[in-house]
C-alpha cells in the first residue's frame, strides 16, 4: 500500500485526523525507564500501542532520536510500529532539504534505512532538490509550506509575484511538482486563515497540521478551514500534551486518555 493508500485507510478505519508526534525526552520519562538502554524506544513503543486506533498516523522527530545517539531506537520503532499496527503510517520529521545528490542519500536514509512511510521536506531549493524524493512514488513526501512558529512570516509571507510565498509553495506542490500524487503539506494549525488559504489552493491534497495541544492551535477553526468535502484530508498532530499527560508507570494510559479526548474534540468539528 503507498502512504496516501494508507492514510486514507486509517482516516476511515480509526475514524481519526490525530497524528501523534513522537518526540521522546528522557528527562520527562517515568522514573521507572530512566537509566535503561533502550528507555526511548521503550517508552515511545508504549504511546504507539496505547493509542494506535485511535490515529491516522504517527510522526517521530528524527532530532529527539539522532541528538541521543538513539537512531537505532528509531529503526526499531518504526519497524515495531509497522509490524504491531500495521496500515497506520509512519512519518520520518526530519524536513531535509538539500541539492539532488545529497537528497538522494537523505531518501535512502529515510525510506531505506528506517522505513519511514513520508518524510517532511523543506522545498525551498526547489524541484530538483525534490526528484530524489518524488523517485519514490509509494512514499509520502509532505512539504513545509506554512510553519506554526511566529518567525515563519518572515519569509513564508514575502510577496512573489502578486501572492504570499507559501502560496506559491502551496500552488506549485499541487499544480507542477504532484504528478504521482505523493505530495502533501505542512500548515500550521496557529494560522487558521492560511489552512483555509492552503486548501482552497491544493484541493483534497492531505495537510500535517502541527500547532495544537502544547503550542496552542485552536482545533475547531482548524478543522473547520482544513477539512475536506468527505470529512477527512487533515493528519492533526499532537506531541508533548499527549507524550507526558502522565508522569508515572501509567503513562501510556494517560497519554491513551488525552488522545482519546483529542480525536473526539477534533471530530466534533468534522
Amino acid at each position: 500500500m503507498t502512504f496516501i493508500q494508507s492514510l486514507n485507510a486509517a482516516w476511515t478505519n480509526n475514524n481519526s485526523l490525530l497524528c501523534v508526534g513522537l518526540d521522546p525526552d528522557p528527562a520527562k520519562f517515568p522514573a521507572h525507564l530512566k537509566g535503561r538502554d533502550d528507555a526511548i524506544f521503550a517508552f515511545c513503543a508504549a504511546i504507539a500501542d496505547a493509542t494506535a486506533d485511535l490515529v491516522c498516523a504517527f510522526k517521530p522527530q528524527i532530532a529527539y532520536f539522532a541528538a541521543r545517539r538513539a537512531e537505532d531506537q528509531l529503526e526499531a520503532l518504526i519497524a515495531h510500529i509497522h509490524a504491531r499496527h500495521p496500515g497506520i503510517p509512519v512519518i520520518l520529521d526530519a524536513k531535509r532539504g538539500d541539492i539532488g545528490s545529497t537528497a538522494e542519500h537523505y531518501a535512502v536514509e529515510a525510506f531505506t534505512r528506517f522505513q519511514a512511510d513520508a518524510v517532511t521536506v523543506n522545498p525551498y531549493m526547489g524541484r530538483d532538490s525534490l526528484d530524489p524524493w518524488l523517485a519514490w512514488p509509494e512514499k509520502g513526501v509532505i512539504l513545509l509550506c506554512r510553519t506554526s512558529n511566529p518567525g515563519g512570516s518572515d519569509l513564508q509571507f514575502l510577496d512573489v509575484g502578486g501572492e504570499k510565498l507559501y502560496e506559491r509553495v502551496a500552488r506549485l506542490a499541487a499544480n507542477e511538482w504532484n504528478t504521482s500524487g505523493q505530495i502533501g503539506l505542512v500548515v500550521g494549525a496557529t494560522f487558521p486563515a492560511e489552512i483555509a488559504r492552503v486548501r482552497a489552493i491544493v484541493g483534497d491534497m492531505p495537510l500535517l497540521v502541527p500547532g495544537i495541544g502544547a503550542q496552542g492551535g485552536d482545533i475547531a477553526a482548524t478543522v473547520e478551514a482544513g477539512r475536506t468535502a468527505n470529512a477527512t484530508g487533515l493528519m492533526i498532530n499532537s506531541s508533548r500534551a499527549i507524550l507526558y499527560a502522565g508522569k508515572d508507570e501509567d503513562f501510556a494510559a494517560a497519554a491513551r486518555k488525552v488522545a482519546e479526548e483529542t480525536r473526539a474534540a477534533i471530530n466534533l468539528h468534522r
